[in-house]
C-alpha cells in the first residue's frame, strides 16, 4: 500500500510529532504534578492517616467507576476518527465523536446504578463509615457526570495537545486553592470532596467547549442521533468498542482493585498509607501516562499515513524512551522514597516506603509496555491487548492471594508488581509477533505474491 509521503520526511516527523506532543503534556503535568503534591500535602497533613484513608476509599472507587463507566470512549475517538482528519471528512469524525458522546452518558447512568449498589450495599466490606455513605455515594455520581472521554478524544484526533494541556491544568490548580481555602477556613473531609467534585464537573464542561471550538463544523448536535451514519462510517467500531470497554474494566480492576482490597483486608488506616504510597508511585511514574497519551494518537495517525518501517520505527523508538525512563524512576524511589513520603505525609506515612517500592516496580513495567497497546488496536488487534490485560489482572489477583497474608499492604503492593510484570510479557510477546506478520506481509505484497489470511482482526 503506498504511503502519501517520502520515507524520509515521515521518519523524522512521527518521533518528532510525538515528542511535541509529549513536550506539551510534561509541561502541564509537570504544573500539575507540582500542584498535587502540594494538595496532597494538605490532605493527609490535615485529615489524618483514619479520614485520608476515608477519603482514599471514595476516591478510588469512583476512579475504578470512571474506568468501567467511561467506556474509555476517547479511544474510539482516536483510532476511527484519525483518519477522518486526515482525509479531513469532518462529518464522519462528527458523527463518531457525538456518538462517543452519547456512550459516556450512558456510561454516566449505569455507572450512577452501580454506586448505588457499592455504597449501599457493600459499604461495610469498604470499611466505611456509616456516615459517610451518602456523601460517598453524591461524590460518585458527581465524577461520573463529569466524565470528559468523547472530549478528550476529539482534542487528541485533532493533534491539539496544547489545548488539552490548558484544559487540564484547571483539575490541579482547583484542587489546589480548593485545598489552601479548605485548610484555612477549616479542613473536613466532607469539604475536601465537595470541592473535587465540583472541580471535575467544571473541567468537563471546559474540555467540551473547547472541543466544540476546535471543530465546530463536527462537534454539532445535528450529529447526535445519527448512530447509523456512524455505524456505516467506520466499520468494526461496535466491536472494537465491546473490547477496549472489557480493556478499561479490566484496568481498573488492576489499578483501582488493589487499593480497596487493602480497605477490606487489611484495614482503613492501611488504605490511607497505601493510597499515598499509589499516588506517589504514579506521579513518578507519569511519564508513562503521558508518552502512552502521545503514542496513541501518533501510532495511529503512523498506522494511517505512514510506510510500514517507519510506523516500526516509531514503535522501538518509543520502546527505548519508556524503557530508559522507567529504570530512572525506579532508582528514585530506591534513594529517596522514604524521604518523599515523610516529605508529603508525615512521619506517620513513612512506613509506606516498602508499598512504594513495589508499586514503583510495578509502574516502571507498564512504563516500559507503553508503546505495545496503541500498535496493537491501530493495527486491528484489540483483542490481544484484551487477553493481555486479564492476564495481567489474573497475575494481580494470584500474586495478591499469595502475598497478603505474608506482608498485609506490602504483600498487596507486591501482588500489583507481579501483574505489571505479567502484563509486560504478555503484551510485547503480542507486539513482536503482530509487527512480524505485518513485515511478512508488506513482503508479500511488494514482491507481487498473494496475500492469504493475513486478515486484520478488532
Amino acid at each position: 500500500m503506498k504511503r502519501k509521503r517520502p520515507a524520509s520526511h515521515e521518519d523524522r516527523s512521527l518521533l518528532g510529532r510525538m515528542l511535541a506532543n509529549l513536550g506539551w503534556l510534561m509541561g502541564g503535568k509537570g504544573f500539575g504534578a507540582i500542584c498535587s503534591l502540594v494538595y496532597l500535602a494538605i490532605l493527609t497533613r490535615t485529615l489524618g492517616l483514619k479520614d485520608f484513608g476515608h477519603f482514599s476509599l471514595i476516591f478510588g472507587t469512583s476512579q475504578a467507576l470512571i474506568a468501567v463507566a467511561g467506556f474509555q470512549t476517547w479511544r474510539v475517538v482516536v483510532r476511527f476518527g484519525a483518519e477522518h482528519v486526515h482525509h479531513r471528512n469532518w462529518d464522519a469524525f462528527g458523527r463518531l465523536a457525538m456518538l462517543a458522546g452519547v456512550l459516556d452518558v450512558c456510561g454516566a447512568l449505569v455507572g450512577c446504578a452501580i454506586a448505588y449498589l457499592a455504597f449501599y450495599q457493600f459499604a461495610e466490606e469498604l470499611g466505611l463509615n456509616p456516615e459517610l455513605i451518602d456523601l460517598a455515594f453524591w461524590f460518585n455520581v458527581a465524577s461520573l457526570w463529569a466524565l470528559v472521554s468523547a472530549p478528550t478524544g476529539i482534542v487528541r484526533a485533532l493533534d491539539r495537545f496544547d489545548v488539552a494541556v490548558y484544559v487540564e491544568a484547571v483539575v490541579p490548580l482547583g484542587r489546589l486553592l480548593a485545598a489552601l481555602a479548605i485548610w484555612l477556613t477549616g479542613p473536613s473531609l466532607t469539604r475536601f470532596l465537595i470541592a473535587w467534585a465540583a472541580i471535575d464537573i467544571l473541567e468537563a464542561v471546559i474540555y467540551w467547549i473547547m472541543a466544540r471550538r476546535l471543530c465546530p463544523q463536527s462537534i454539532r448536535l445535528s450529529h447526535v442521533g445519527d448512530f447509523g451514519g456512524a455505524l456505516n462510517d467506520n466499520p468494526g467500531v461496535i466491536r472494537f468498542f465491546l473490547i477496549t470497554f472489557c480493556s478499561a474494566t479490566l484496568e481498573a480492576a488492576y489499578r483501582n482493585g488493589p487499593l480497596l482490597a487493602v480497605g477490606y483486608l487489611v484495614g482503613t488506616r492501611a488504605a490511607g498509607l497505601y493510597r499515598l504510597a499509589q499516588q506517589l508511585a504514579q506521579g513518578l511514574a507519569k511519564l508513562s501516562t503521558l508518552l502512552a497519551r502521545a503514542a496513541y494518537a501518533e501510532i495511529a495517525r503512523a498506522r494511517v499515513a505512514s510506510a510500514l518501517d517507519d510506523f516500526r520505527k516509531l514503535i522501538r523508538q518509543t520502546s527505548i524512551l519508556a524503557g530508559a525512563g522507567s529504570a530512572v524512576v525506579v532508582l528514585i524511589v530506591l534513594l529517596a522514597g522514604r524521604f518523599l513520603l515523610e516529605l508529603l505525609g508525615g512521619e506517620q506515612f513513612a512506613a509506606g516506603e516498602p508499598i512504594l517500592i513495589a508499586l514503583v516496580v510495578g509502574a516502571s513495567f507498564e512504563l516500559a509496555s507503553v508503546a505495545f497497546e496503541p500498535m496493537l488496536d491501530s493495527t486491528g488487534r484489540a483483542k490481544l491487548s484484551l487477553a493481555s490485560r486479564a492476564f495481567a489482572v489474573i497475575a494481580t489477583a494470584i500474586g495478591i492471594m499469595i502475598f497478603h497474608p505474608i506482608g498485609g499492604a506490602e504483600g498487596v503492593a507486591w501482588g500489583v508488581a507481579l501483574g505489571g510484570a505479567a502484563h509486560y510479557i504478555a503484551m510485547g510477546t503480542m507486539a513482536w509477533l503482530v509487527l512480524r506478520s505485518l513485515v511478512r506481509a508488506d513482503r508479500l505484497e511488494k514482491q507481487g505474491a498473494p496475500m492469504g489470511n493475513d486478515r486484520r482482526e478488532t
